[in-house]
């Protein structure tokens, strides 16, 4: 892995855990959430780990079943897309 791809993983992990903090804090003064559709794009493109931990650490939907769900078919998807790239396409 080269050292741009490790900053844009790092970053975009760093940035997602940042968006499900923010929209922790903001679930719990009940102003408008982040669309959930941001927090899965933010993961599908590499923000997995961060948003992870965001579910974790912040305790944020991590009670809502249908975002779970969602969330591990974007997991499945990128396992998908990582296995064909290396075995079909190195």
């Amino acid at each position: 892995m080269n050292e741009f791809s490790i900053a844009f993983l790092t970053t975009i992990n760093i940035g997602s855990f940042i968006y499900f903090g923010l929209d922790k804090r903001k679930a719990v003064k009940h102003q408008h959430l982040i669309p959930e559709t941001s927090l899965l794009i933010m993961t599908f493109f590499g923000g997995t780990i961060g948003s992870i931990l965001g579910m974790l650490i912040f305790k944020h939907k991590t009670n809502k079943k249908s975002f779970i769900f969602k969330m591990l078919t974007v997991i499945v998807i990128q396992i998908l897309i990582i296995y064909l790239f290396y075995n079909y396409y190195q």
